[in-house]
């Protein structure tokens, strides 16, 4: 990817102080593509005492620079210390100090009432990733597309940083006026709320806010969505939601599954169990950050997600779907959802912490992401009497497709099947996509006979997304239907599929073209997501 010439850009963001960030500019015109801002704090940091605790707020006071010694922000985040996805760690930008965020602003100037604002969520299973997206990406999508907004990513607490939670835990957050579990959750609305309170200082639009996500972040984007909903109307940010490859998951794990990890945890850690709580919390507190992640992948519990907590996740959040509430609170707000899918998504799901080839460390496995109940709920489903189906290679193949169902796509449909009866409509409402095509620069990151599997797509929302080479002519003119959907979408306009009904979905097919056609999944999806978040009879799931 050619590279932009880089010029500082200095901001006056009133009585948040002066900063100075980078004007991205054409190599070839010399034309201003962006403006970019990197690694600027949203909270203060969360840590000594203040590790596994609730974000919290910079002073009313903060500055970040002066006329005199602007707040220089022309770098990235730091990373919330991770384990990393096929290789070994890169620990230098890792921080616990890593409540900060990146904003892309296009050049020009802005709309009478400021740009939309596309508030996006890194993926990563909550256990890692990365808001660092190179700001050529954004300055290649402002410049070349029809997409117009302010983008915001933010960095957040991860695994056990982000997601741990224990009765010991909840007492201390009792006693503190706070909530247990569930931190980066919280990170990501302080930072929904920061942006909401100042991107007006950067051009954007306050009330035209887009949040959004791939995988993990779609995740968060849905579990920040049900947040909003929960507020009173006039405490609510989101207008549109964004959710690429994974939505709703089931009812999170309550605090006695959660308290499961938080024992093992401790005992990898060498922490006796009979320690005081106060002992325990201080000991953990005192483990270096680079210990705390190395041994996660040594845990049964493997994998560090939300709790139903009552504060940030409403313990009868799947209940609210199933009877109605949810989808009439969103219509009620006039919310639009845009969701869909991968073909061949579980080829990067399986690749996760794949467990052993059996039935036994599947089901270890899926506990780890899942409640018990779910997962005993599902096993019987997808293989009878514990036997492997013959459509299944081998006991790793199957998880990944089982995961891959429970993440995206059983899931995904049992949604939209509930909005459908709350009073929505699949086409106009909710947005269901497909997507059968890749493009040719994703062969040097994802194996071609990974087909088109998760992620392959983020060549498509972020113009080629940094990747190789990136698109090509022909590619962009594939995708110029799409990056206009996206860029309307995110504008506000009333986009709508030309046909209607739970079962359509825009499909970009193998071969480039952008169709309508009818989901083949849909029967199945319905019957899982029945089995584990309804009253449905797990029988009429076939595979």
């Amino acid at each position: 990817m050619s590279k932009s010439t880089v010029l500082p850009y200095a901001l006056d963001l009133g009585s948040l102080g002066q900063i100075e960030g980078l004007t991205l500019t054409s190599p070839t015109t010399s034309k201003s593509q962006c403006h970019y801002i990197g690694g600027l704090p949203y909270a203060l940091p969360p840590i000594g005492p203040y590790r596994f605790r609730p974000p919290r707020p910079l002073p009313a006071h903060h500055r970040y620079g002066t006329r005199a010694n602007p707040g220089r922000f022309a770098c990235r985040t730091a990373l919330c210390p991770q384990p990393t996805y096929g290789a070994a760690p890169e620990k230098a930008p890792w921080d616990e100090d890593c409540l900060q965020l990146n904003i892309w602003i296009p050049a020009g100037e802005a709309p009478m009432n400021g740009w939309p604002v596309f508030f996006y969520i890194h993926g990563g299973w909550l256990q890692f990733g990365t808001a660092n997206t190179p700001p050529e990406v954004g300055a290649k999508l402002l410049s070349e597309t029809t997409f117009e907004a302010v983008i915001v990513m933010p960095s957040y607490r991860l695994n056990a940083f982000g997601f741990l939670a224990s009765k010991e835990l909840e007492t201390e957050a009792r006693e503190n006026g706070e909530s247990v579990g569930n931190m980066g959750f919280w990170d990501q609305r302080m930072a929904l709320e920061w942006t909401s309170r100042n991107i007006g200082r950067f051009g954007g639009n306050r009330d035209l806010i887009t949040v959004g996500g791939y995988s993990a972040g779609s995740h968060s984007a849905f579990q920040q969505l049900s947040h909003d909903l929960d507020r009173p109307k006039e405490e609510a940010i989101i207008n549109r939601v964004i959710m690429w490859s994974n939505g709703t998951g089931v009812q999170a794990k309550f605090l006695p599954e959660a308290q499961e990890q938080f024992d093992e945890l401790l005992g990898v850690l060498g922490i006796p169990l009979d320690c005081s709580a106060e002992e325990k919390l201080t000991k953990l507190r005192n483990v270096p950050a680079d210990r705390l992640v190395e041994v996660q992948s040594r845990l049964k519990i493997s994998e560090f997600r939300a709790v139903s907590d009552g504060a940030f996740v409403n313990k009868q959040k799947i209940e609210s779907i199933e009877d109605g509430t949810f989808a009439r609170k969103l219509k009620e707000r006039g919310i639009k959802i845009l969701n869909g899918e991968c073909a061949e998504e579980w080829n990067v799901y399986g690749s996760w912490r794949t467990p052993a080839n059996s039935y036994e460390a599947v089901e270890i496995r899926l506990c780890a992401d899942y409640p018990k109940k779910v997962v005993q709920k599902l096993m019987p489903i997808y293989f009878p009497a514990q036997r492997l189906p013959d459509k299944y290679k081998d006991w790793v193949d199957a998880f990944g497709k089982v995961y891959a169902d429970l993440q995206v796509y059983a899931l995904e449909r049992g949604l939209a099947d509930r909005l459908t009866k709350g009073g929505l409509t699949v086409g106009k409402d909710l947005l269901r996509y497909r997507i059968e095509w890749r493009a040719k620069c994703i062969d040097t990151i994802v194996p071609p006979e990974w087909g088109v599997t998760h992620s392959t797509d983020m060549a498509i929302w972020f113009w080629g997304n940094g990747t190789g080479d990136g698109l090509t002519a022909d590619e962009k003119r594939t995708l110029a239907p799409w990056t206009e959907l996206f860029s309307r979408f995110v504008k506000g306009e009333d986009v709508q599929w030309p046909l209607k009904g739970p079962k359509s979905v825009l499909r970009l097919t193998v071969d480039g073209k952008t169709e309508m056609c009818e989901d083949h999944l849909w029967d199945h999806g319905l019957a899982i997501w029945k089995a584990v978040n309804g009253k449905g009879d797990r029988s009429q799931a076939k595979l």
